[in-house]
């Protein structure tokens, strides 16, 4: 029960810093193209909570969810978001490309699938610095057909690298349902091919995402190789703000917001006999926290144009 308030905490954390994300947006506070993670808030709470400090998670460009999981301050997000100098990589990264190594946050990537030959990377130079690290990358479903992932799972495998492979399956590859570009919509059954577990989970349900990346990084770390886990979720916003969303099904919206894990969490909680008072707690924290980041984000100074080489190599 009080792990799964936690959750919940967590996981309102992420969905209100997402929907003050999308209303910086619309005030042009922030600029450039946005994508959000509503609706998929419980993979990153699950399998963040079972990384440990050296281990290295590697997210797409909708991984905001996955910065606040890992423990990214949510002022240095959207302070980051908003160009400022404050910002986790003073404002340079933006929505799409910011990283916070200090909490094993190695970044997003907008290049679809390519943070998943970073993970091999980084899991085979565990081999050699002594971290033994876990690799964890995120991609979404259309990324399974990415030809760098396919690569990046059979030479994880031939090493036996400890790379945990996460495909947010939330059934739109942008705007082209999955089950249309696909003759075997089960794509956790591919890690077959590779001789590595593959498994389809409840992308909603922390507690599952947690004990079922737990035990695959555990087997990882004892020298079993890879594993590929495919998380069930959706996404109740567009594949960007500003997306029409003209593509979506009749009544698919409301049938996510039924299943959706802030939704599925507060029932349960209720069944067993936690107060309203304790739930609705959860959120006003999280909102308490968000807004006062948000303020202070807005009063930081914009990254000075001056600083553009720094960082750079020559």
């Amino acid at each position: 029960m009080s792990t799964l308030l936690a959750d919940l905490h967590q996981m309102w954390r992420i969905r209100l810093l997402e929907e003050k994300v999308r209303e910086l947006r619309a005030s042009n506070d922030i600029v450039g193209s946005v994508h959000l993670s509503i609706g998929q808030e419980a993979g990153p709470v699950g399998a963040c909570s079972v990384l440990g400090d050296d281990d290295a998670l590697f997210a797409t460009y909708r991984g905001h969810n996955w910065a606040v999981a890992r423990g990214v301050p949510v002022e240095g997000i959207l302070a980051e978001l908003l160009g400022r100098a404050t910002g986790v990589n003073g404002g340079r990264g933006g929505s799409a490309y910011f990283s916070d190594f200090a909490h094993g946050f190695h970044g997003e990537n907008s290049i679809v699938g390519a943070g998943a030959p970073l993970a091999v990377g980084a899991a085979l130079a565990g081999k050699y610095d002594g971290t033994n690290r876990i690799a964890l990358t995120v991609f979404g479903d259309g990324a399974m057909n990415q030809g760098a992932v396919h690569e990046s799972m059979n030479f994880a495998a031939a090493l036996d690298l400890p790379v945990i492979f996460i495909c947010e399956n939330n059934s739109w590859s942008e705007l082209t349902p999955i089950d249309e570009m696909v003759r075997n919509p089960i794509l956790a059954e591919r890690a077959r091919a590779y001789g590595i577990l593959g498994e389809r989970i409840d992308g909603n349900d922390p507690a599952v995402v947690r004990e079922r990346v737990g035990d695959a990084i555990e087997a990882a770390r004892e020298g079993g190789g890879p594993a590929l886990l495919e998380l069930m979720t959706q996404r109740l916003v567009g594949h960007y703000i500003g997306d029409p969303e003209q593509y979506r099904r009749p009544g698919e919206l409301e049938a996510a917001a039924e299943v959706e894990p802030i939704a599925a969490a507060t029932r349960e909680l209720k069944k067993q006999g936690v107060s309203s008072s304790e739930i609705d707690d959860a959120e006003s924290k999280a909102r308490d926290e968000i807004e006062k980041a948000a303020e202070a984000a807005l009063k930081a100074p914009l990254a000075d144009p001056a600083t553009v080489k720094e960082h750079l190599y020559a």
